[in-house]
């Protein structure tokens, strides 16, 4: 399983439309092959930054995802919006069932 988290600093003045392109994005994510889970999330302490959580198959999905035309779209609109770089780092990881 491969875990993405994500996140980007709005300004006060792009946060509402920075928001909706968010969860419209992760909306359509989820209905991708091999998307297990795509979530927003406000950070309760600094609410200008926008996280997001996701879960895919394997690379390959994720792969295929940075090269849908709609997701390359919302990349470059976030970054106009942002305060700053938006950030992205990628795990694999193994479930385990912890008894």
């Amino acid at each position: 399983m491969i875990i993405v988290i994500g996140s980007v600093l709005a300004k006060k003045e792009t946060f509402d439309e920075l928001l909706e392109l968010s969860l419209e994005h992760s909306r359509r994510s989820r209905t991708e092959p091999g998307c297990l889970a795509h979530r927003l999330h406000r950070d309760c302490e600094n609410p200008m930054l926008l996280t997001f959580v996701e879960e895919w198959t394997a690379p390959a999905a994720l792969a295929a995802h940075f090269k849908v035309p709609a997701s390359r779209a919302f990349v470059k609109a976030a970054q106009a919006m942002a305060a700053g770089p938006p950030k992205m780092n990628v795990y694999e990881a193994c479930p385990h069932k912890i008894q």
